[in-house]
């Protein structure tokens, strides 16, 4: 490398070397500082494999970071928390467990309407050690469809169970939702899934299959509006999705597959910061959908108490139809929080019929995206809590009052078992950022302020070197 010539000075014979050291040194502080950086990372990311509470325990002691009401609803953060710890997480935990609410029937293998299927989380016969017959129970050896995937991507925590009780089953009457596609009826493609065997949790799935889901779900159906460039009823259908959303990674950050070679699974606080806690306004959005759907279900009181919940199991019924009166009329949600969200502020003015159309009209398109996912568990509790949003949706905005619910409102059992899940869901991603957040938080800082720190002196060195080897060439 040449140093040019100042002034017609000779050229320095020991310029090259010095530039060459320099540059030398300044490469060796990067990968100095990278490697710092990395282990810096690994020490962190390793402290989640075991029990946060054994790392601290200030963290409840901690001032709660969001306080006050919680933005378009009628409770604040501080009520949420402690009637979802205390009340609604409990219930919902028995609740979703009961014969009638833990079978859920979907159309997993289906076409994407929006795009040319890209192959991935779709191979049929892909290579997966199978067990002996031995090692399976008699009930796994029942005959399924030829078509049923052995595997998705050879990533077996992909993979849908579908071990059930066929037993478990009677039908409810079908009806339209305006807010769903129309796929999801009663067809030879239906099958019938246990959702206790198939927990939503971190399953491989990423990359730009998974953005370009994502992207299509806000950028063509639910754009970030603008405050000045919106209506309400534009903003809370981004928010609701923006909800739903910071809770899906919120339960992928809480059951990760930490090491894939012992097959361990543990919480990844990390990737809660990064994808959630780092941005207030999904938090925020987390707790909004939460509040709306829970605003659904004690709306729709009357009807779900009356409701037949039948799966030739008289105990198991009993407890589902008593659960289920406990969670809608209890008296310290009506007094705490009586009307977590007031539906009857929207679809107000001349524009209400036409905004009301467009929006469902979205939301229809959003439920359509979800046949496009390309990995099997992810398809099905994404299609199971779309469909739960917009069983919430058709609640709020298909019945004027709680007095005429009882008589104009038609449910399909597969919609309330969605509207559960999706509310106990939601109730657990609260509860976990509501517990783990303080933690979480510090972790996440304290890396990024690690990293900052190491970049900086990274970029002092490399401007010191370049204003040395300036110098140097001008000797």
């Amino acid at each position: 490398m040449a140093v040019t010539e100042v002034g017609g000075a000779k050229k320095d014979n020991n310029g090259p070397t010095k530039r060459q050291s320099l540059l030398l040194g300044a490469v060796a502080a990067v990968l100095i500082a990278a490697a710092a950086a990395v282990l810096f990372s690994k020490s962190q990311n390793s402290s989640i494999t075991g029990s946060p509470c054994k790392l601290c325990h200030c963290g409840q002691d901690q001032k709660q970071k969001y306080i006050g009401i919680v933005e378009d609803c009628s409770c604040d953060y501080q009520t949420v928390n402690r009637l979802n710890t205390e009340v609604l997480h409990p219930l919902l935990q028995d609740l979703v467990r009961t014969p009638f609410s833990r079978y859920f029937k979907v159309k997993l293998w289906c076409d994407c309407p929006f795009w040319p299927d890209d192959g991935m989380c779709r191979l049929r016969d892909c290579s997966v050690c199978e067990c002996p017959e031995s090692e399976f129970p008699e009930l796994f050896k029942k005959p399924l469809s030829q078509d049923d995937p052995v595997c998705q991507e050879g990533k077996p925590e992909a993979t849908v169970d579908r071990t059930l009780d066929t037993k478990a089953f009677r039908g409810w009457r079908v009806t339209d939702n305006p807010w769903t596609s129309d796929d999801e009826t009663d067809n030879d493609e239906m099958t019938y899934v246990n959702l206790q065997l198939n927990p939503e949790r971190y399953t491989g799935y990423s990359g730009p299959s998974a953005r370009r889901i994502w992207d299509a779900v806000y950028n063509e159906n639910c754009p970030k509006y603008a405050s000045e460039e919106s209506c309400q009823e534009e903003k809370i259908l981004y928010k609701l999705i923006s909800g739903l959303h910071s809770s899906i990674s919120v339960h992928i950050a809480s059951d990760y597959l930490l090491d894939e070679n012992t097959y361990s699974w543990g919480q990844n606080l990390t990737l809660l910061y990064d994808r959630v806690l780092k941005y207030p306004d999904r938090v925020r959005n987390l707790y909004f959908t939460f509040l709306f759907v829970l605003r659904a279900v004690t709306k729709a009181a009357d009807y779900l108490e009356e409701a037949e919940y039948e799966t030739s199991n008289p105990i198991e019924d009993l407890k589902t139809k008593s659960l289920m009166k406990q969670l809608v009329g209890h008296p310290e949600v009506k007094a705490a929080c009586p009307v977590p969200f007031d539906e009857a502020k929207l679809w107000k003015g001349q524009r209400g019929p036409e905004l009301k159309q467009q929006l469902q009209k979205q939301f229809r398109n959003i439920s359509a995206i979800m046949d496009c996912i390309g990995c099997e568990k992810c398809r099905l509790w994404g299609k199971l809590q779309i469909l739960g949003l917009g069983t919430a949706l058709k609640i709020l905005f298909s019945v004027n009052c709680e007095k005429d619910i009882r008589h104009n409102l038609e449910l399909q059992r597969n919609e309330v078992i969605a509207l559960m899940n999706l509310l106990n869901r939601l109730s657990e991603s609260v509860k976990f950022v509501h517990e783990m957040s303080p933690l979480a938080e510090s972790m996440g800082e304290g890396e990024a302020s690690a990293r900052n720190s190491i970049w900086k002196r990274v970029l002092t060195s490399l401007t010191n070197t370049k204003a040395l080897a300036r110098g140097g060439g001008e000797d």
